[in-house]
């Protein structure tokens, strides 16, 4: 017998949301590791709220949103808050009861500046690599290290002159054609009006320039786990000093090795790395000069090991920019860019977490 297609509904509801997800689906694996981590930061949550006033939403709340949209890619906070609001899956992460009510978008921007302020971000992630079991399964002598051009968000014809004698542009309108051609710009005489902090940078001979962010990543090579993370100005430098920066503070004084591509083999920053107890396994860049790396490196195993091994940093790479939509960013402001890419960074190992967990079970 053909049923009716009517819609009917209870007066009331027992159901929970954690009732309604899977028991296999892979964030019951991933919410205990957040969890345990975010009661490691409550302490830190305490100094960044008054002890009275009105209560708002807890921080918890808003990380276990923001993880969110980094794992399924949502595009805006206002579309996160859409999904929350229906989404009984998102619901069950973040916190909320069937008919709880959703907060307002503006939250997150009301409470980003505090968590910003509070360095949440790499709080996070540190609280997430010093789980005990998560400890474990992390290198503290071989590292690889590698940066990333994030775009930012400003296009090029924000980027002007900074004693503002350009050209106006012709035509009418909020998006009036501009003629750069023969225009000679750099970072020294031009700078955008949307994002003062993005700089014109080009990866390499034959690229388009294009105005972006620096991301950096520094893995462990044990498991390819990012273990460190940093945000700068797009400069020529700033891969290798992001680099010293981060190994400095990964290996503390002990004897380490650092894999890197052939943008790091340059004879300065190969002694300072010495200078700091860590063995440079930098790939040779012979292509017309003298390499900073001899034989005193390369014929080693360990040397090989390591360039094939730092090659698995373009995996993590490859999740924020591609699966968490983070090749272009939403945000403005070095500080602001770097809080979502530490963020991101942080949901790039909740998800490979659960499966190496499970192998060394």
């Amino acid at each position: 017998m053909r049923g009716t297609d009517e819609q009917t509904g209870a007066l009331f509801s027992y159901l929970s949301p954690d009732t309604l997800v899977p028991r296999d689906h892979p964030l019951r694996a991933i919410r205990p590791l957040v969890n345990t981590a975010l009661e490691t930061l409550s302490p830190k949550f305490d100094t960044l709220y008054a002890s009275s006033g009105r209560t708002s939403i807890a921080p918890e709340k808003l990380l276990r949103a923001l993880l969110l949209q980094a794992f399924y890619g949502v595009r805006s906070e206002r579309q996160l808050m859409e999904q929350v609001t229906y989404n009984m899956l998102f619901r069950w992460f973040v916190g909320l009861s069937m008919d709880a009510p959703v907060w307002d978008v503006t939250v997150f921007t009301k409470n980003r500046d505090r968590l910003l302020a509070g360095d949440v971000a790499v709080s996070f992630l540190v609280a997430v690599m010093g789980d005990p079991a998560v400890k474990r399964l992390l290198s503290t002598e071989h590292f690889s290290v590698d940066g990333t051009l994030i775009d930012a968000w400003a296009s090029m014809k924000s980027f002007r002159r900074k004693d503002g004698r350009d050209e106006p542009p012709a035509g009418s309108g909020r998006n009036a054609d501009r003629d750069f051609r023969g225009e000679k710009r750099s970072n020294e005489t031009h700078a955008s009006t949307t994002d003062p902090d993005a700089r014109l940078y080009r990866k390499s001979n034959g690229s388009p320039s294009r105005l972006c962010f620096m991301g950096h990543l520094l893995i462990e090579n044990r498991n390819g786990l990012i273990v460190d993370v940093r945000t700068t100005h797009a400069t020529g430098r700033a891969e290798r000093e992001a680099a010293e920066a981060m190994i400095a503070a990964a290996s503390r004084g002990r004897r380490a090795t650092l894999g890197a591509d052939k943008a790091y083999d340059a004879a300065q920053h190969v002694a300072a790395l010495r200078a700091i107890g860590v063995t440079p396994h930098v790939a040779q860049n012979i292509s017309g000069r003298r390499s900073a790396i001899d034989g005193r490196t390369t014929r080693h195993a360990g040397y090989a090991i390591s360039q094939r091994v730092r090659k698995r940093i373009e995996e993590p790479f490859g999740w924020i920019k591609a699966a968490a939509g983070l090749r272009k960013t939403r945000h403005r402001g070095l500080a602001r860019v770097g809080w979502v890419i530490t963020l991101t960074a942080v949901a790039c190992n909740l998800v490979r977490l659960p499966k190496i967990l499970a192998s060394v079970a």
